[in-house]
């Protein structure tokens, strides 16, 4: 992992427990440039026994109860939150937690639709939004846009590219994930919109197509491999990274 967390106080990753989400955990506290605070925020804190280790062995690690589309759990963990950071305010909120399921025109149904909106369009909204009176406090203090300030990254998908669904790029058939994504990107560019002038930098970033249990065993990139360029990114992001939708290398995606 290239980049520097050193100067980023406190990084918050939802959906800590497995997957790309775990892995964020893991190279985070494999680099001594790491920040000072890793809240890991899962459902269900005693089935994650990794990330329990994780957090016995480092007490930089704080783990939180969050069930991102339960209201009641959403203001529980920012309380936590806001225990751990303080004064300081959160500097790097992650919204990673999200599901997957197929859906093709045959298959999709409204209850699919709904859930997979309500996990991965709604939920990093209001997630973000308990949050951002600690992303505000953090905001307050420095000047221009990075994760030393205060920023909003959103884990987006090259799937939620209205652009690319077309010929061989529609080759992925997934009504409810693909317009998930899509919708999130929408919500971060409101966001972009709503929280420049706090100086919250916000961005989607798409990790690539990852060996995880969403993406499934064909795909090209290792969950290593992905985390260490997608931090590599968010640890350089700046102004002209605000509102913008981008991959893995950094590179701008078409909306």
């Amino acid at each position: 992992m290239k980049g520097n967390f050193a100067k980023c106080g406190s990084v918050l990753i939802t959906g800590a427990s497995r997957g790309l989400g775990l892995q964020m955990v893991k190279q985070l506290l494999a680099t001594p440039e790491r920040p000072q605070k890793i809240i890991a925020t899962v459902r269900n804190p005693a089935a994650a026994e990794e990330l329990q280790k994780l957090a016995k062995a480092h007490p930089d690690v704080h783990i939180v109860t969050l069930d991102i589309s339960n209201e009641t759990s959403v203001n529980a963990a920012s309380q936590a939150v806001e225990a751990i950071v303080g004064a300081n305010g959160l500097n790097c909120l992650i919204n990673n937690a999200a599901i997957g399921m197929s859906s093709d025109l045959d298959s999709v149904t409204r209850d699919v639709m709904m859930k997979t909106y309500e996990s991965n369009t709604v939920s990093p909204l209001f997630v973000t939004k308990a949050l951002l009176p600690l992303l505000r406090r953090a905001a307050a203090e420095g000047s221009g846009m990075s994760i030393q300030r205060a920023a909003v990254v959103n884990v987006s998908s090259l799937l939620g590219s209205v652009q690319l669904n077309w010929g061989e790029g529609a080759s992925f058939k997934s009504y409810a994930y693909r317009a998930s994504k899509s919708a999130l990107n929408m919500v971060t560019r409101c966001l972009a919109a709503d929280l420049e002038a706090d100086g919250i930098l916000c961005v989607a970033l798409h990790p690539g197509w990852v060996r995880t249990d969403m993406g499934g065993p064909m795909a090209p990139l290792s969950p290593e491999e992905s985390i260490s360029s997608v931090l590599s990114v968010i640890a350089g992001l700046k102004e002209e990274h605000h509102g913008g939708y981008v991959d893995y290398t950094g590179k701008n995606l078409p909306w």
